[in-house]
């Protein structure tokens, strides 16, 4: 636990939302009225801004930096993730992805104000403030780090409403609509209330309920064509419009949405041990990996994505459990990047009612090769096939001599 009296100044990680909203007030009174300078990091959240440096001065902040690090989200982290392919369990990865980034960017600030300390709203249960603390130690070692869900005495969440209350700290939020969240320009994940008993199905239809897109059952009976251009890997355009990665992934947020695309729900295992239920909504990132996916399907031979599809395992390992600023992932990066030199083309895709299929791929630098595979006349001599499978079934053959005595 951090000395107190040794805190005149503190750079918080601020996202005004229930933990962060009272952690300013609860700061000032635990930390002998120290200052405290509000950072956010603005990562695609959109609407979630709106109003926030009003919110931070008014409950007790200096001031409040918004910080714009959305492109350097999609390009230094995901871009790379999505190279690799990398999941977690099925999970995007969408919070994992902002934290690295965020943490880097405080710690730059908290030096150019000279601050003390730096403090998060992440609880002692959960990823986050593994995320966050090792990029603090990455690149500030020495700077002290306060969590206030590992010192004060509020339970949960009521309580925290109960102490915004009792402080008048507006809150967008009410007990019934208590989820915890987390958004921007990648995903949304829903934690909590009624999602904490895997027997409940998600209230995917209730109003509210969704913010990036619709159910399934709610989308158009008529399914949408989107078509995705990648140059080494890279996203570079949809439907014929060049654009950057980010404007990408803000387009297929809007298709992928209004078709249901996107929808996850599953228990994952937190990094502290304990099985945790999460609702993602992805629509632009699910949309973003099958393209990339369908379009290596053509461009990677087969012993270098056997290989990458193993090590995707271990890269997004690294992500979820906050070693995003280490050796192994700048290797494994590195491995990506090479794998990615011929993955040039262009993806079609059918969006209907929540399934993605596939409606085309070409590529310039494909393996495929019609000819080859063609059950009418090719170049192929099938007879060829006859030594390579005696050879290939040699060590078989042996073995069946020697169990009927026949080896000589």
């Amino acid at each position: 636990m951090t000395d107190h009296k040794d805190i005149k100044k503190v750079v918080l990680a601020y996202s005004g939302g229930l933990d962060t909203s009272i952690i300013i007030p609860w700061l000032k009174e635990n930390y002998n009225n120290c200052e405290v300078i509000a950072v956010s990091g603005d990562v695609g959240q959109g609407t979630e801004l709106d109003g926030l440096e009003e919110k931070a001065i008014k409950t007790g902040a200096s001031k409040l930096y918004v910080e714009d690090l959305t492109d350097e989200m999609v390009d230094e982290v995901i871009i790379p993730s999505m190279k690799m392919g990398a999941k977690y369990e099925q999970y995007l990865l969408g919070t994992a992805f902002a934290r690295p980034i965020i943490a880097k960017r405080l710690v730059e600030i908290a030096k150019k104000e000279g601050a003390d300390a730096i403090c998060h709203g992440c609880t002692g249960k959960g990823n986050d403030q593994v995320r966050f603390e090792l990029a603090i130690k990455r690149f500030a070692p020495e700077m002290k780090i306060i969590a206030p869900w590992r010192e004060w005495d509020i339970k949960g969440r009521d309580e925290e409403i109960d102490y915004a209350e009792a402080h008048n700290i507006p809150l967008k939020i009410s007990r019934e609509t208590n989820y915890s969240k987390d958004k921007n320009l990648w995903h949304l994940s829903h934690e909590g209330l009624d999602l904490e008993d895997p027997s409940n199905e998600p209230q995917y239809e209730k109003e509210g309920f969704l913010e990036m897109g619709v159910s399934p059952i709610a989308a158009p009976d008529k399914p949408t064509y989107v078509t995705l251009e990648f140059v080494k890997g890279v996203p570079v355009a949809i439907d014929g419009e060049k654009m950057k990665a980010s404007d990408i992934i803000r387009k297929l947020n809007k298709l992928g949405g209004e078709n249901g695309i996107g929808l996850l729900d599953i228990v994952e295992n937190r990094l502290v041990g304990m099985k945790d239920r999460g609702v993602y909504e992805t629509p632009g990132g699910t949309i973003l990996y099958h393209a990339h996916e369908v379009l290596e399907m053509i461009t990677i031979d087969k012993d270098t994505a056997h290989m990458k599809a193993k090590l995707a395992v271990d890269f997004a390992d690294l992500v979820y459990n906050g070693k995003w600023f280490t050796p192994l992932r700048e290797a494994l990066s590195a491995f990506a990047d090479k794998t990615q030199e011929h993955v040039t083309g262009t993806v079609k895709l059918k969006l209907y009612k929540g399934n993605i299929i596939n409606a085309g791929v070409t590529s310039p630098e494909t393996l495929y090769s019609e000819d080859l595979v063609t059950f009418e006349e090719s170049d192929y001599d099938q007879k060829d096939s006859a030594g390579f499978i005696n050879l290939w079934g040699l060590p078989d053959t042996v073995q069946a001599l020697r169990e009927q005595g026949k080896l000589k």
